[in-house]
């Protein structure tokens, strides 16, 4: 019994807050008149058809780029290539993502810019909706281009385990030997059972992708909104009774995720929809890139690239007419304005590093000493916060911290980033963990040593890129936080990301840009720093060096 205390009290420490925060929004949602409310208002179905619109098409999307440049990376051997500007993507929040898209597609934008006067005629910014319009594609684009490095990073994740790429590599070459083209041998061997390892990571981009409220309010449609930005805005109204309605909205895109995840979660669908539909595309759309030698990957570094020129030119930029391509007056007034609110800086920043690093100690120490069979079991739980829908989620974690006395507190936003973070930084350590050799323990005790100089020596070493990388990837996932700092912060603790998305809907569109280049930036220093810190034989050297001393 006392082997079990350790892994018990890791266990309560995430599930004890977890499922009173659950409770807690069920308990919030069991009220009858404001489900009546709900249904009467005219919005509700419009704005729930377009939140399926957007969520399913941008989930697709994601889902078949990704399909496309794993077959084409693994199949040319140039997979780690094509990956490696992932973690520069994954550290692009969506809110900055949204804003620099803004600036690009709106009607006073980059990309009408470039063509007038002289293609257009434009002397003015005509009245498009080519941002927040009634279609949702703007918000399409924004959650297709976001998603995409998610999935690819979880991707990633999976083929660092050295058994599952050798053994798909062998299959491959297998294939191919019995007259399948490559694009046919990746799509009929290799994708199958990768598929089925990112049915979670996909269903949390379609649980993201309903019911996001940051990148919805920034590029998302207007009129009506989305589910999600109704929900929101009826959760922020003083009156009680719209508040409830603001729950029942929340509830019912809580019960859209359960919905469509308990279908694509049917062996049926599965095999239908994640595995032959994406491996015929793959077969079609992987010929002819093979045959012209580019991919999809090109595409979104020249995407990537424009919104981060966007930002950074965006922040710096005073008076700037239409059609003018460059500001006819440059300003460090922004970032000056920046630099006066540094406490937003040092809160964002303070929160982000002791959530991750929570996290990662919580995942290092349940991977050590929690049974394997514990782990399995406990997983769906802890990937729970990845897949319910935030504006729910937060009812609960709300109740939670008022009950206790956490709301408004410092320590209550740290708890609340702390367990939206587990489950990244869970999905980011667990391949690499459970793909260390067990047979690496018996060698080290045959030597006489015991299990603290195996993990210290040998398996902690060889984990460190996986867990800078783990930390790197929560430290982005605490600075993209917008709901959870709103709602437990109680408004006392602004951050680079509320302090953008509040932004956004103004007009000061150099300080927008200021800070939404902040928020991008402050997670690239953190994947540098883990880059550095991961580094092949670093901390080998500094031992060789301790003992030559």
């Amino acid at each position: 019994m006392k082997r079990h205390l350790g892994p018990l009290a890791l266990a309560a420490a995430v599930g004890l807050p977890l499922f009173a925060a659950l409770w807690a929004a069920v308990h919030a949602t069991l009220d009858a008149q404001a489900w009546a409310a709900l249904w009467q208002d005219p919005l509700t179905q419009r704005a729930w058809g377009m939140t399926l619109w957007t969520g399913l098409a941008s989930t697709a999307l994601a889902w078949f780029t990704v399909a496309h440049a794993l077959a084409h990376g693994f199949v040319r051997r140039q997979l780690a290539q094509a990956l490696r500007w992932v973690p520069a993507w994954l550290a692009t929040p969506h809110a900055a993502m949204a804003i620099g898209l803004v600036l690009w597609l709106s009607p006073s934008g980059w990309a009408l810019r470039l063509v007038s006067p002289g293609l257009t005629g434009f002397e003015s910014p005509p009245p498009w909706f080519t941002t927040q319009d009634p279609w949702g594609l703007g918000l399409i684009l924004a959650l297709w281009l976001k998603e995409v490095p998610f999935l690819l990073w979880v991707a990633a994740t999976q083929l660092q385990r050295e058994d599952l790429r050798r053994r798909w590599q062998a299959e491959l070459a297998l294939a191919q030997t019995l007259g399948h083209a490559p694009a046919t041998a990746f799509a009929q061997v290799v994708w199958p059972d990768l598929a089925l390892r990112l049915r979670w990571p996909a269903l949390a981009v379609l649980a993201y992708g309903l019911t996001v409220v940051d990148m919805a309010l920034i590029i998302g449609p207007a009129a009506p909104p989305t589910l999600s930005v109704l929900a929101w805005q009826w959760l922020g109204d003083a009156d009680t009774a719209i508040q409830a309605q603001g729950v029942a909205a929340a509830a019912l895109l809580t019960a859209s995720v359960g919905v469509l995840a308990g279908l694509s979660g049917q062996r049926v669908v599965q095999q239908a929809l994640w595995v032959r539909a994406t491996g015929a595309w793959i077969s079609l759309s992987l010929g002819a890139s093979l045959r012209w030698g580019v991919g999809l990957g090109g595409v979104g570094v020249l995407a990537y690239i424009a919104v981060w020129w966007a930002l950074l030119v965006g922040s710096v930029s005073g008076v700037w007419p239409f059609p003018d391509l460059w500001p006819s007056l440059w300003t460090g007034a922004a970032w000056a304005s920046v630099w006066a609110s540094a406490p937003t800086v040092f809160h964002t920043v303070g929160m982000a590093v002791t959530a991750s690093s929570l996290c990662v100690v919580w995942a290092l120490a349940w991977s050590e000493w929690a049974p394997r069979r514990w782990q399995t079991w406990a997983q769906p739980a802890l990937l729970l916060p990845m897949v319910l829908p935030s504006v729910w989620w937060v009812v609960g974690l709300y109740s939670v911290a008022l009950q206790w006395l956490l709301e408004g507190q410092w320590w209550g936003v740290v708890g609340a980033h702390t367990l939206m973070v587990l489950p990244y930084v869970w999905l980011a350590w667990a391949p690499a963990v459970h793909a260390v050799d067990p047979r690496q323990a018996a060698v080290v005790a045959s030597l006489g040593h015991g299990p603290w100089v195996h993990r210290w020596r040998v398996k902690w070493p060889l984990l460190k890129r996986a867990l800078a990388s783990a930390w790197a990837v929560g430290f982005a996932v605490s600075v993209a936080q917008y709901l959870p700092t709103l709602f437990v912060g109680a408004g006392h603790w602004a951050t680079v990301t509320t302090e953008a998305v509040t932004l956004a809907s103004g007009g000061q569109r150099s300080l927008m840009s200021a800070y939404a280049a902040l928020q991008m930036v402050l997670p690239w220093i953190a994947f540098a720093v883990a880059s550095w810190l991961g580094r092949p034989r670093r901390f080998e050297k500094m031992n060789i060096q301790r003992g030559s001393t």
